[in-house]
């Protein structure tokens, strides 16, 4: 019985001292299968983040339909540090605007100058410019009628642009009568800007044989508001067409006279019609 026990213990003891490391190299074996994916894990979601913040950060050249690429090019300033935005697809080298705007001044506004008799300015407006586009239309032109204010001019593109208005019905002096042109001093293309104004200027002296009176150019004139809400690149001009008071019968007996007047000033700029240089005012 003692040899039996004896035995026993003897026996029991290498079964325990062999499974304990066993049972370590399953703990080792464990603890490293979790480290590596616990590693591998990270590695991934580093990858996704940086992947992420590339995609969303990469220039326009190589992600060029990313918003953010567009929102960076617009935004980024031009030479003089001021911020530009052009149309996508659109360049100075494409425009090719057919059209042509006409303002009929104080027209959805205000009467303006007001006669003794109660006719407007306005309305005499309103009469020259739906005469001056069904002209032009009856021409072949695109004519776009628009009021003084009109939420059409924000932006707005055409070839031309010529805003119509008349000067003061009031008894000024004997030499208070005939018209006068003004043009965008900020329009972009100097050049063009001068052309349009002595086309205007020269055509409608012409016809009409009034007189220009470039003493009363205003800065309402010069710093007229829908100068800067065109489009930049579209060429615009005012024209004060006579004054009310003496220019009174030729403004509203022969209107068709000074639709025409308008109208050969505006084809003149658009075909680029010769101009000799005495003729500019």
């Amino acid at each position: 019985m003692p040899v039996e026990d004896f035995s026993n213990e003897d026996s029991l003891e290498p079964i325990s001292e062999a499974s304990a490391p066993s049972e370590r190299r399953l703990e080792d074996d464990k603890t490293a299968s979790f480290n590596f994916w616990g590693g591998l894990s990270t590695v991934l979601a580093a990858a996704f983040i940086v992947a992420t913040l590339f995609t969303v950060w990469t220039p326009g050249s190589v992600v060029e339909s990313s918003l953010q690429a567009r929102m960076a090019q617009a935004l980024e300033p031009g030479p003089g540090g001021e911020i530009l935005f052009e149309p996508e697809g659109v360049s100075d080298d494409q425009v090719n605007w057919e059209n042509i705007g006409i303002v009929a001044g104080h027209y959805g506004f205000d009467p303006g100058a007001v006669c003794p008799n109660n006719v407007t300015e306005a309305e005499l407006n309103l009469g020259i410019a739906t005469l001056v586009q069904k002209m032009l239309t009856d021409q072949g032109y695109e004519v776009d009628l628009l009021q003084e204010f009109d939420s059409r001019l924000w932006g707005y593109q055409a070839a031309v642009v010529v805003s119509i208005h008349l000067d003061s019905c009031q008894y000024i002096n004997d030499q208070a009568t005939g018209y006068k042109v003004a043009a965008a001093l900020s329009a972009r293309d100097a050049v063009e800007s001068q052309r349009l104004t002595q086309c205007l200027s020269t055509r409608y002296g012409e016809i009409t044989k009034l007189p220009y009176h470039a003493g009363s150019v205003t800065d309402d004139m010069t710093y007229y508001h829908a100068f800067d809400e065109i489009d930049p690149r579209t060429m615009a001009a005012i024209i004060e067409a006579g004054f009310m008071n003496m220019d009174y019968r030729i403004l509203t007996e022969q209107t068709d006279l000074v639709a025409e007047g308008i109208v050969a000033g505006i084809r003149c700029y658009i075909h680029d019609e010769p101009l000799q240089p005495s003729q500019s005012p």
